[in-house]
């Protein structure tokens, strides 16, 4: 293994492992692998990059730290030469963390002094000028991601946000120097004193250089942006020969879950129910325990073969409603519950396709299915792949952040999930 990942969730884990097989136009990427958590074994020796998917973007610090460390620790057994620290391109965390603490002590546990955090995502239209973060032509705190439920972006300034999570200051490296092309970039990283340095990217080629000049780095955090131009790296020393995503998935019945309130998804379930059976979870009646997971697998049963949709997402006023009724974490953890048992009886049931929307849902999904590695196949959308597991009956699955996705996505899924 060359290139190792651990990811603060399932979702960017997909993301930023669909970046890594990809790799540059005409090049291909690595053979990558997803591991859902730590794995108590070796990965398979042709196993080229590794992603470890963690659900620490919203737990305790310690705890994010510890299990962050863990998956460090697996990693550099299989022998990667540098590791990524993903986190989301909206950069969801609270002022608290976790990003600023886990990204410190990974780098203390690699004798790292300066490491680069550039969150960009431009194919997703996520970009970072001046240390500030854009979602298309709005600041992060315009986006929506201001109402997040459980990590509100209420500041642009990443540089900023970061600061409060971490005990030294923050670094810059402007749009400018990046710019002025790969030696420029290493040189500023060099001359740098901060542990983390924000680095402006605002298009993809960009991100490639910045890949470029990190390709001796052993440490290097961002959202799936930043692995872009990793792989060539390891391409161009003849350490891999390149491959592209390879096309997989499954046949069989079809569910789609969705958890996310982000006003992507919303859309995408508004296009999706003009044409196709979907049912409302009343966030409510699942607190009550009046909804049960039997009640929404049986709605996919007879829904079979028309693309069957069940969602929880509101509108954030509603979400604030809720969670002032119920306490965050209370709401959290009940919907979490409820989508991994429905997810579990769903696949007793013979599901074989299974699309995701929403961090901590997908997490919630596929801790409780317990899947083991995943293959990477060919790309959905920006940023959400295929992902099929392995074994004599597999399932296919995608795993989609709240806000990522064209608006037909749901559909879109299922087919791509379908063996050809």
């Amino acid at each position: 293994m060359l290139l190792g990942v651990i990811a603060d969730d399932f979702t960017g884990a997909s993301d930023i492992a669909n970046t890594i097989a990809k790799g540059l136009p005409l090049r291909g990427g690595l053979k990558t692998a997803q591991f859902l958590g730590v794995p108590v074994s070796g990965a398979s020796s042709d196993v080229e990059a590794g992603v470890v998917a963690l659900k620490s973007r919203t737990i305790p610090v310690e705890d994010a730290v510890a299990q962050s460390l863990e998956a460090l620790k697996w990693l550099l057994a299989q022998g990667c030469q540098q590791i990524v620290f993903k986190y989301c391109s909206t950069f969801d965390s609270t002022r608290e963390g976790n990003i600023g603490p886990v990204a410190e002590a990974l780098a203390v546990a690699l004798g790292v002094r300066v490491a680069v955090a550039c969150p960009a995502f431009p194919g997703a239209g996520r970009t970072v000028y001046m240390g500030h973060l854009f979602v298309h032509d709005r600041l992060l705190n315009e986006s929506g991601m201001q109402n997040h439920p459980l990590t509100p972006m209420t500041d642009p300034d990443i540089r900023r946000w970061l600061g409060y999570q971490t005990r030294r200051s923050v670094g810059l490296v402007s749009h400018d120097t990046v710019l002025k092309g790969v030696k420029a970039v290493a040189a500023a990283l060099a001359s740098k004193e901060d542990t983390l340095v924000i680095v402006d990217a605002t298009s993809d080629e960009e991100l490639v250089t910045i890949g470029a000049a990190v390709a001796g780095h052993k440490f290097v955090t961002g959202g799936s942006g930043i692995a872009i131009g990793l792989a060539e790296n390891f391409i161009r020393r003849g350490l891999a020969t390149g491959s592209a995503g390879r096309t997989v998935g499954a046949k069989g019945p079809e569910a789609i879950l969705a958890g996310s309130c982000s006003g992507a998804t919303r859309g995408q379930i508004d296009m999706h129910k003009a044409n196709h059976p979907t049912l409302a979870i009343d966030v409510d009646l699942v607190m009550r325990g009046e909804t049960t997971s039997d009640q929404i697998v049986e709605f996919m049963k007879v829904n079979h073969g028309r693309a069957p949709l069940a969602y929880s997402s509101g509108t954030p006023e509603e979400v604030h409603a809720m969670q002032a009724r119920y306490g965050r974490e209370e709401v959290a953890a009940k919907l979490d519950a409820f989508f991994a048992d429905t997810a579990r009886k769903l696949v007793a049931t013979g599901v074989k396709r299974l699309v995701v929307a929403g961090g901590e849902t997908s997490g919630a999904v596929v801790s409780a299915l317990d899947l083991g590695a995943l293959t990477i196949g060919q790309e959905i959308d920006p940023g959400v792949p295929v992902l099929l597991s392995q074994g004599e009956q597999p399932i296919a699955l995608a795993l989609k952040s709240g806000n990522f996705g064209s608006p037909d996505f749901f559909l879109k899924a299922l087919e791509r999930l379908n063996a050809k």
